[in-house]
């Protein structure tokens, strides 16, 4: 097989660094990239205002009692963003690194995401600082369902509904859709998305952002005139994200040759077994040292010659520092901000296509979206009409955005958050101020 040494060249010269340092805050990128639309589309200024800003922060303690018996003081956020255009809609993450600006980031993102494919709501997002990893089973419900219980005024299935997101899982929604239940006194399966299907979870939700991206990947390839099959793929983050992702387009007909997680990565120029290395990655809780491949870091997957750079990790991953060593011919942001303004700039100049987070992984909400409907209503879909209902709305959520794109000579990114600032200014201009 090709060795690694082959695939990735000497790097390029790294460009001149900002003066200042790039800006690296994600609350600050996000109002970055607000601005951009705002500009292209003239927002007035009052209106511009309203929509940098969130509408409602909240910090919160969570005290938790640990296994050893002593008592620690989790710190809690919840952003709602904008609800212009209906519920508050967004994940609840857990990690070390939480904070305020991440969590108001996320929640701007959400707002433009769910109106760029035209979903009635608005964008919201949570977050605790913690290491869930070091966590039993015991304290992190403790700890969900004492955070809930703090931000009990904020969510309702017309409120705000809160999902899965980085550390998160469906047996996290569960206790979160229990704890509300117990407080409002009755089974409400419509508080949050991403819960177990036998709980009023939808079928299709687990695999709906990596179904999404696949889908984006092969209508880009179309975009750009080369076939999905055969396509050379290198993904960052081997999470639920990045393996569904994994799994689909290799279904398709693509060959994913690198992969990396926070321990590391493999590379194999034929391709990766997927279905050894996601046993492998699940008994040893990563993808380095699997057999039959070579080890890769992040630096060496982000400069293969592949079609498909996938980053499915954090935010902030693609720099100006690393950007000028991509040669994939598209970028697919399957994390949420991975990619930082100069860098998006950069590989925008350099013609590389970069497919953006709140469109390249909006499959998530949109089958969050779905499930919300079938809990308000009831009555439950199969997996078939929940995967087609999928693809059709992301099939017209990513014309539109081509379409403009191309039209008025914009990146994908400008002309998506285009779209989707367009239309909650719209309606929040229709609804007026009040008082």
């Amino acid at each position: 097989m090709a060795t690694l040494a082959k695939a990735v060249p000497q790097p390029q010269p790294i460009l001149p660094r900002m003066a200042p340092r790039e800006d690296l805050n994600p609350f600050r990128i996000a109002q970055i990239q607000f601005d951009m639309a705002a500009e292209y589309l003239k927002l007035d200024p009052g209106l511009r205002q309203i929509l940098r800003t969130p509408k409602r922060v909240m910090e919160v303690s969570v005290p938790v009692k640990m296994d050893n018996g002593q008592t620690k003081v989790f710190t809690g956020f919840r952003v709602q963003h904008n609800v212009s255009r209906g519920p508050a809609k967004g994940g609840l993450r857990y990690h070390p690194n939480v904070t305020l600006d991440e969590v108001k980031a996320l929640a701007a993102w959400m707002t433009w995401k769910t109106a760029t494919v035209n979903l009635p709501y608005g964008g919201a997002k949570g977050g605790i600082v913690c290491d869930p990893t070091k966590m039993s089973r015991r304290e992190l419900e403790a700890l969900t369902r004492r955070y809930i219980a703090e931000i009990i005024d904020l969510i309702g299935p017309e409120k705000d509904v809160p999902a899965p997101d980085v550390n998160t899982n469906d047996q996290v929604m569960a206790w979160v859709m229990d704890t509300y239940s117990m407080h409002v006194g009755h089974t409400s399966t419509a508080v949050v998305t991403g819960k177990p299907v036998e709980m009023g979870g939808s079928l299709g939700r687990r695999e709906a952002t990596g179904r999404g991206v696949m889908i984006v990947a092969r209508e880009s390839a179309a975009h750009l005139g080369f076939d999905i099959k055969g396509a050379r793929v290198a993904i960052q983050g081997f999470g639920n994200v990045g393996s569904v992702s994994a799994q689909l387009l290799s279904t398709v007909g693509a060959t994913i040759v690198a992969i990396t997680d926070q321990a590391g990565g493999v590379y194999n120029a034929q391709g990766l077994d997927l279905t050894t290395l996601a046993d492998y990655a699940q008994q040893h809780k990563t993808v380095k040292g699997f057999p039959g491949a070579e080890p890769i870091t992040n630096t060496q997957l982000f400069a293969l010659d592949v079609d498909f750079l996938i980053s499915a990790a954090l935010e902030n991953q693609l720099t100006i520092d690393n950007a000028p060593a991509v040669r994939a011919k598209v970028v697919i942001e399957a994390a949420n901000g991975p990619t930082t303004p100069d860098a998006h700039t950069h590989l925008h100049e350099r013609g590389i296509m970069v497919v953006p987070d709140i469109l390249a992984n909006s499959g998530g909400v949109t089958v969050s979206y779905f499930e919300w409907v079938q809990d308000m209503a009831q009555f439950f879909w199969s997996e078939q009409e929940v995967n087609q209902k999928l693809e059709k709305l992301m099939l017209k959520a990513f014309a539109q955005v081509r379409k403009l794109a191309k039209d008025r000579k914009l990146s994908m990114r400008t002309a998506a958050l285009s779209l989707g600032v367009e239309k909650v200014s719209k309606e929040k201009a229709r609804r007026g101020l009040y008082p």
